[in-house]
């Protein structure tokens, strides 16, 4: 999925645009009990509740994707009877009214994720009437085709609130504040199926964590079936590992600073592009050939790369290259440059030593201090 579809669905969590037909949930405590569980129809709310619930809603299907929203396909295999998508398909089908399948969902999460505090489980069903669009973007109210029903799960922890002094009106008092259980914004979730192309897409899922460092890979190898995606900053360690295997000796910070240089152009050539910049083993490859990488250190890529990352991975170019920053760090030193600027430093052997040398324009400050250059130079 893209921003553009991602945002589409999120404009739906409002009072005005709302066509939940249902919601249900289930609180499981420390210890994987089902404290209680709740089913009732979206639009009978409380509209203070509606609002809340909007939120969460709305918080599962953010971040950046690529790290903390992934789009996950299914294998052929987990469409079969009894597969994960099948079953999940079902769930889809059922409207969220049919209490066997609701409680065997909740079963398989309670089973799979592992949280050592109480959590509510969250369930809506949704049946958007998708409006046809004008070739200049517009929406035609009048002109739907098409029904996207789907299901989107929220995984919230439920924590003790704050302990505090609160006010009492009626008594004109200060007070210690009773405490109670607040249930907090979503750790996953996820979104089924996929809203590809604005259509329909019950081959893939749109998945959410909070943390984009840890993915909960077992979570989504036991409830979706899925090839596990790698997370974002394992993506980053994997391609310098990459790099640093291929190149070897060769590995000089000139070679370095051109790769991201080229890395950054891409991403610039693709920022109005819809979907996010992903790059494969043939693409990474060819980044290194058109920054000047010899043929001869390129005779053991495919292997590092495969070894590294996977045969079929893939890489998103947001999680390797920040086109805001260039870092040079040494054990004791972190220099942190312009990335328009990089031709400021350069590498230099002075008195048998390895030197970085920064070229100096504009006037030095030390702490917030304008100091004067130092005239000696020594080569």
């Amino acid at each position: 999925m893209i921003k553009k579809e991602i945002s589409e669905i999120k404009r739906q969590f409002t009072p005005s645009g709302c066509s939940i037909s249902r919601i249900c949930g289930c609180y499981v405590d420390g210890e994987k009990n089902k404290k209680t569980e709740f089913k009732e129809a979206f639009l009978s709310l409380p509209e203070e509740d509606m609002f809340k619930y909007f939120e969460i809603l709305r918080k599962s299907l953010s971040g950046t994707i690529g790290k903390n929203l992934i789009t996950l396909d299914f294998p052929l295999e987990t469409e079969k009877e009894g597969g994960t998508q099948e079953f999940l398909l079902r769930l889809r089908n059922s409207r969220l009214q049919d209490d066997e399948l609701l409680d065997s969902f909740y079963d398989r999460v309670i089973d799979i994720y592992e949280y050592t505090g109480n959590y509510l489980i969250l369930l809506i069903h949704d049946a958007y009437d998708i409006p046809g669009r004008t070739s200049d973007g517009l929406d035609m109210e009048d002109a739907s085709d098409e029904v996207y029903s789907y299901i989107l799960c929220c995984i919230c922890p439920v924590d003790l609130s704050k302990p505090g002094l609160s006010y009492n009106e009626l008594q004109n008092t200060f007070q210690n504040r009773t405490r109670d259980w607040v249930v907090g914004m979503p750790d996953l979730g996820f979104l089924f199926p996929a809203f590809h192309d604005r259509s329909t897409d019950i081959h893939s899922s749109l998945y959410y964590s909070k943390n984009a460092n840890d993915l909960h890979e077992p979570f989504i190898e036991r409830l979706f079936g899925c090839p596990l995606p790698l997370a974002a900053d394992f993506q980053k360690e994997t391609f310098q590992a990459i790099i640093e295997e291929t190149l070897g000796d060769a590995c000089d910070y000139d070679t370095v600073k051109t790769i991201h240089e080229n890395l950054n152009e891409m991403l610039e050539e693709h920022k109005d592009a819809p979907e996010p910049l992903i790059l494969d083993k043939y693409q990474v490859k060819a980044l290194l050939e058109s920054s000047g990488v010899e043929e001869e250190q390129l005779q053991d890529f495919d292997k590092n790369f495969d070894e590294a990352a996977g045969e079929k991975a893939s890489i998103y170019a947001t999680n390797i290259a920040n086109p805001r920053a260039f870092e040079v760090k040494t054990p004791d030193v972190i220099v942190k440059v312009n990335p328009e600027r990089t031709d400021l430093i350069e590498t230099r052997e002075i008195g048998g030593r390895q030197c970085l040398v920064i070229a100096v324009d504009g006037g030095v400050e030390v702490n917030g201090i304008l100091v004067q250059p130092c005239l000696n130079s020594e080569e």
